[in-house]
């Protein structure tokens, strides 16, 4: 359902939310490491979700990436937006080019509740919550790093 690209974008931009803030900004190279993804491809995603106001920056030797007030309130659906296609969602799962209600691929059915539940969250709940429920649970990582400390 979703591109690598906008798995990415999404896990960034909830680092961001979690430990970014107006006064600590953060390098697409710390960001890089610590979420172990490649520095030219995230540059480039951030780039974009800064041009979309999801995400903040600022230029300088202080300068780096962070989210602010607004962009917290931004959803996790902006983001799928502005990297993807947001019609993925509508296609089969199994990538059968004619799948609906009415002719249903063998897993149309198990699939779309969740789905439907996954766009609901995504288009209704905003970025700075995402970053709470992280915060407020020890079983949801957000790094592959993560694995270590457990």
């Amino acid at each position: 359902m979703l591109t690598n690209a906008t798995k990415i974008a999404i896990r960034a931009t909830l680092y961001l939310a979690m430990f970014s803030s107006e006064t600590k900004k953060l390098g697409v190279k710390h960001i890089a490491g610590t979420l172990e993804i490649p520095k030219p491809f995230l540059a480039k995603l951030l780039q974009k979700l800064n041009k979309s106001d999801i995400v903040s920056s600022t230029k300088g030797p202080h300068g780096g990436f962070y989210l602010n007030q607004i962009n917290t309130k931004k959803r996790v659906w902006d983001i799928i937006v502005c990297i993807d296609n947001p019609e993925r969602f509508d296609q089969c799962f199994l990538g059968l080019a004619e799948c609906s209600d009415d002719n249903p691929c063998p897993l149309h059915f198990t699939i779309a509740p969740f789905k439907k539940k996954i766009m609901k969250d995504f288009r209704d709940k905003t970025i700075n919550q995402f970053a709470n429920e992280i915060k407020n649970s020890d079983k949801i990582i957000i790094s592959l790093k993560d694995f270590e400390a457990l």
